[in-house]
């Protein structure tokens, strides 16, 4: 009768355990995703580069003028 008891309580903490280890919250992006997102991050700074290269070539054109 111990033994059984024991077997019941030793299956249950078991249970308990596989139970926790459910599916992660936010799933791993697939490696694609992640290679467009950092290219995607990279852009915003290129675009705002090009824009005040060209604000100081206007500058430059109208000192010049």
């Amino acid at each position: 009768m111990n033994k059984l008891i024991a077997a019941l309580i030793a299956a249950t903490f078991s249970l308990g355990a596989f139970a926790q280890t459910a599916a992660p919250a936010t799933p791993a992006a697939p490696a694609g995703q992640s290679a467009q997102q950092s290219q995607s991050a990279a852009d915003p700074t290129k675009k705002a580069k090009k824009a005040k290269k060209a604000k100081k070539a206007k500058k430059a054109k109208a000192a010049a003028a």
